[in-house]
């Protein structure tokens, strides 16, 4: 594929070495890109490829995954080159070797010194994606606006555009007149997330080291980070215990928990639909019964 060679030639130049393939292959890639193995004799890459229009999109993958980096916490696939070959977009990754069992503790540990890294406000330098949905990041001083507007309010008015029912925006508007009553006497700092933190974005190697990816960053409360941990299934036990050794949590997240995962949910729904409409639904309510 002659995509596969320019990408190739990229690799060369942001490595400064020669990279000639002998091995392509494709690997699991999640349900919005396609993912491929480079291999040129032991040197492999990671390969997520889209079309074009979504170069963007891998830009501030890259972009994201520095973010991390930089905080040297946990473990992330170092960005190697990315842009557009042919008729695809593609971002190239440092290959990890997944697969591996590790210890769940040192895992909350490492997130926890994640987000230790803090900045003055709440958002990020530039928009990115959640799945494939846009992510607004507007630098915002105020934590509740942030999430009422640019989280919650974004999502909510994305369903309406989708034409997901009234109920739902109905529920979601009185929601969002309610979201103070949450952060009686907890306030939250900005914390630096990876942003879309269930099971599927996390793995060991195989020498047992802690690994995240797909990010969505941005700086906000450390506690959406931990509570989308909670949302497909949950992380091991000993992993809330490690993170909450280091950095104990607020009695509030309890309840917050289920705020935070409602963002989610609405991208769901505005991906996918079907069951996910009622389960936002039934968060809301649930929610709603808590300010009352």
């Amino acid at each position: 594929m002659a995509a596969f060679d320019e990408i190739a030639a990229a690799i060369a130049h942001a490595t400064g070495e020669s990279f000639r393939p002998d091995a392509q292959h494709s690997a699991g890639g999640g349900c919005i890109n396609q993912a491929f193995i480079l291999a040129s004799g032991a040197r492999r890459y990671f390969i997520k490829t889209n079309r074009t229009a979504l170069a963007w999109m891998f830009e501030t993958e890259a972009e994201g995954l520095d973010e991390l980096l930089k905080s040297h916490s946990l473990r992330v696939p170092q960005p190697i080159c990315h842009g557009t070959a042919g008729d695809i977009a593609y971002l190239t990754l440092e290959y990890l070797d997944l697969g591996g069992l590790g210890n769940p503790s040192e895992m909350g540990h490492q997130l926890a010194a994640l987000h230790r890294h803090t900045t003055v406000q709440f958002g990020w330098k530039r928009n990115n994606t959640i799945g494939s949905t846009l992510q607004s990041n507007p630098w915002t001083k105020d934590w509740v606006e942030f999430l009422g507007k640019h989280r919650l309010g974004f999502q909510l008015e994305l369903a309406a555009q989708n034409g997901l029912g009234n109920k739902l925006q109905k529920q979601g508007e009185a929601l969002l007149m309610h979201l103070e009553d949450f952060f009686q006497g907890y306030q939250p700092i900005p914390s630096l997330l990876h942003g879309d933190l269930w099971g599927g974005n996390t793995a060991f190697t195989r020498s047992g080291e802690p690994v995240i990816f797909d990010p969505a960053v941005y700086y906000g409360d450390r506690e959406a980070d931990l509570a989308m941990t909670e949302l497909f299934g949950g992380f091991h036990s000993s992993f809330y215990s490690a993170y909450r050794e280091i950095w104990p949590l607020d009695a509030g997240y309890s309840t917050r928990k289920t705020l935070y995962n409602l963002y989610h949910i609405l991208n769901h729904a505005n991906l996918f639909g079907g069951g996910y409409i009622n389960q936002a639904e039934n968060m809301i309510r649930q929610l709603l019964a808590e300010t009352r």
